[in-house]
């Protein structure tokens, strides 16, 4: 086993990193699943922690944009947000997300994203109505489910 707190060699079983001393727990007895071989490493004076996959785990995994790309097509939902007064603010996003989505490579996986800032736009309108109608308590709810508008239209390219 590796700690992932320090990324020693740790005995198999053990509770504790020796090098570091990190809490280690090892995967469920039998779990050959997508979580198998995780170990929790909370950290030090916090109440939670992180999953650290064992090393290789994603090593066909990358992104491959590049910088000028990545500067250029920044500057142009910019100008989408700053020419538009924000209101072309969803489009930006779903141009930003439509570019990064499409450099990404997961397991030699390549994805896209196929929403459209029409779709994001309606929700925005609805989620700052909802939000003004409740004095802001319903803005709690917005940031879980933008994240959930963007990964329901994020896909493996087929």
């Amino acid at each position: 086993m590796i700690c992932p707190n320090c990324r020693a060699n740790v005995p198999d079983g053990s509770g504790f990193c020796t090098n570091c001393g990190t809490k280690l727990y090892a995967a469920a007895p039998g779990n050959t699943g997508a979580g198998a071989g995780y170990t929790y490493n909370p950290a030090p004076g916090s109440m939670g922690g992180g999953y650290a996959a064992p090393a290789g785990f994603f090593k066909n995994s990358t992104w491959d944009g590049g910088v000028f790309e990545t500067f250029v097509n920044s500057v142009a939902a910019s100008l989408i947000c700053a020419l538009t007064c924000s209101l072309g603010t969803p489009w930006a996003i779903c141009y930003m997300l439509r570019y990064i989505i499409s450099h990404t490579v997961i397991d030699g996986k390549r994805y896209r994203f196929d929403g459209h800032g029409g779709a994001l736009f309606g929700n925005y309108l609805v989620w700052t109505i909802l939000t003004v109608i409740t004095c802001g308590i319903y803005g709690f709810w917005v940031t879980p489910k933008f994240y959930n508008w963007i990964v329901s239209h994020i896909h493996v390219e087929e």
